[in-house]
């Protein structure tokens, strides 16, 4: 068998067993094995004609690769990405009985400097959302579109996927299958919950005509919206309000975040509310509402 069949072998067992054990969706899987061919791809260029498979990688050979990504001025949350996916690679490997040895161990991740999301301000949320042109089906939909997302904290993904079956609308709950399957309830609120009734009522039968599809939010096909159609919607509609800081497709999920630490939430309550396995991903925002008091204090007290 050829070296390269070994290795794509390799990758398909080891995203198999990621897909079991952790139920990861395709992009992420798909990142695993990406960097994973990109470290194999070196190797082979690396050692020419003594070419091995990942399983004969050694621990320099770890060391070399990550300098070399360094060297090359790779961004350090690329290149801590691409140790984390060797490691786990190389765990699976030795479990598997293709390895005796670890050979991605004593090998530390660098600390990173966690970036803060750019987030909204409450009033700049308010200008976002009432942008829309709710007389038409496509601005009904995207109003309550942007009402959800702003009410709940969801994942772009989690929301244009959404499904009736994922909502109580007497309740006023959405239940939400997150990163690694894990499941958790998102309340709605009224307001949210306001428009999603009126979209759903006035403006999605209109989109979908004789269309049957169990997808809340549609196009004028009738199908799903991709996340790069949202993230258009949403830099147009905060290009029309003034808007000019660098927004991404989560900058509602962060100003969600922000807004409840902002009015005294719990950081457990939002990191259950976000979906966050671990509270440090959560803490990030905690910076941000504290920029936010300091402003605060620095605006309003004699002495700021």
């Amino acid at each position: 068998m050829k070296v390269l069949d070994l290795d794509a072998s390799l990758l398909d067992e080891f995203s198999d067993s990621l897909w079991l054990e952790d139920g990861l969706s395709r992009n992420t899987l798909d990142s695993y094995r990406n960097d994973l061919r990109l470290f194999s791809h070196w190797l082979r260029i690396r050692k020419q004609d003594n070419v091995p498979v990942l399983t004969g990688a050694t621990h320099s050979d770890l060391l070399e690769f990550l300098a070399s990504r360094v060297s090359a001025r790779i961004k350090a949350s690329t290149t801590s990405r691409e140790l984390s996916s060797l490691k786990r690679f190389y765990r699976f490997l030795l479990r598997q009985g293709r390895i005796t040895s670890d050979p991605s161990l004593n090998i530390e991740t660098p600390k990173l400097v966690r970036s803060l999301p750019e987030s909204l301000t409450e009033e700049e949320v308010e200008k976002l959302l009432s942008m829309p042109d709710v007389k038409q089906p496509l601005g009904l939909r995207d109003r309550a579109m942007l009402e959800v997302l702003y009410a709940t904290g969801l994942r772009v993904s989690e929301l244009i996927n959404l499904k009736y079956s994922q909502v109580s609308m007497d309740a006023g709950v959405l239940r939400v299958m997150g990163k690694g399957r894990k499941e958790r309830l998102s309340p709605l609120g009224e307001e949210s919950l306001s428009w999603l009734k009126r979209y759903t009522k006035e403006a999605r039968p209109e989109l979908l005509e004789d269309i049957v599809t169990d997808t809340i939010f549609v196009t004028m096909r009738g199908a799903a919206m991709t996340r790069q159609a949202f993230w258009y919607l949403i830099r147009r509609y905060a290009l029309l309000v003034g808007v000019t800081k660098q927004l991404s497709p989560h900058t509602l999920r962060h100003a969600f975040a922000t807004h409840l630490l902002n009015h005294g939430a719990d950081l457990r309550v939002v990191q259950l509310l976000l979906g966050h396995s671990d509270i440090s991903t959560t803490q990030i925002y905690t910076h941000i509402a504290r920029e936010r008091l300091k402003q605060i204090h620095a605006e309003h007290h004699p002495r700021g």
